[in-house]
């Protein structure tokens, strides 16, 4: 198992400085990976956990700028966000965004790229909601960073996206590619098989970030990835922890790698949380409240 910090983009953690902070103490301490989300608007007036714990700011950092600033800041811990909403990018510039990223991090980042949610993040500047349109946009756009990431030529025609005999360059740090982990509600089936083609899946609950996918699921999951084509190593199948980082325990984390999960994101929805959380550290898999034995 390997385990990362998952925070907010949003609120305090708005300030990229804190992000930054909170990314070089994570290193030392052992951890594995440091996500955030890339959220465009704020959550708190759809959630109410997020509302009770970030408050109702309407700060939000942008999620590629503050995770260039953590990995100029770090050296080892891989790094990404959770997840972005690429229907609404442009995959020019998203494709060039991560190789340099990629590169300035010594090959760090990972990708975590999904359909979006809520649909405000969309409405508000006039963009199509409908669920079908953006995950056929998703697939093609990823299609094509794919292949800009190549170095090569790139003839591309399709239904939302062109690219005419462009060569990128230079190509990801990463081979073969930076990878890209699609994350999802986790009792869906069609984001199960587009995860398949990927490196990696992040499912969600349906009631995140208070509950979390118990590991029959995950194991229902790791069949229907396998079952689509998902290659049985080198894959990354993603947990992401509750809010108060009660669940799993200790006792619970060794039912969740028999069904496959080999990543587990502890979630910290306050500064003081992520601080006292991140000190910790994830040794001996020990992420129940902070403090705690």
């Amino acid at each position: 198992m390997r385990y990362g910090v998952y925070l907010p983009n949003q609120g305090a953690f708005a300030d990229v400085g804190v992000l930054v902070e909170l990314a070089q103490a994570a290193e030392p301490a052992g951890w594995d990976g440091f996500f955030i989300w890339d959220e465009l608007l704020p959550l708190h007036a759809h959630n109410e956990a997020v509302r009770a714990t970030l408050g109702e700011s309407d700060d939000a950092a942008d999620a590629m700028v503050a995770l260039t600033a953590v990995a100029a800041a770090t050296e080892r811990i891989r790094l990404g966000a959770l997840v972005t909403a690429v229907a609404r990018l442009k995959p020019e510039a998203f494709a060039r965004q991560a190789v340099t990223l990629d590169q300035l991090s010594g090959g760090r980042l990972i990708l975590g790229v999904g359909l979006g949610h809520p649909d405000d993040q969309f409405t508000a500047f006039g963009l199509d909601v409908d669920l079908r349109t953006r995950a056929a946009m998703v697939d093609e756009f990823l299609d094509l960073v794919n292949r800009l990431w190549s170095g090569e030529p790139v003839e591309f025609t399709g239904k939302y996206y062109a690219c005419h005999g462009v060569a990128m360059a230079p190509t990801p740090a990463q081979r073969p590619r930076i990878p890209i982990w699609i994350g999802a509600g986790g009792s869906y089936r069609a984001p199960r098989r587009r995860a398949a083609r990927w490196d990696g899946f992040a499912p969600a609950s349906e009631q995140w970030p208070v509950e979390l996918i118990p590991p029959e699921t995950y194991a229902e999951i790791a069949e229907d990835l396998r079952a689509a084509g998902a290659p049985t190593s080198q894959y990354d199948l993603v947990l992401i922890s509750n809010a108060d980082a009660t669940e799993p325990t200790p006792a619970t984390i060794p039912e969740y790698e028999r069904s496959g999960v080999n990543w587990l994101l502890v979630q910290a929805l306050t500064v003081a949380d992520a601080r006292a959380r991140i000190l910790a550290g994830p040794v001996g898999g020990e992420v129940g409240p902070a403090g705690s034995d």
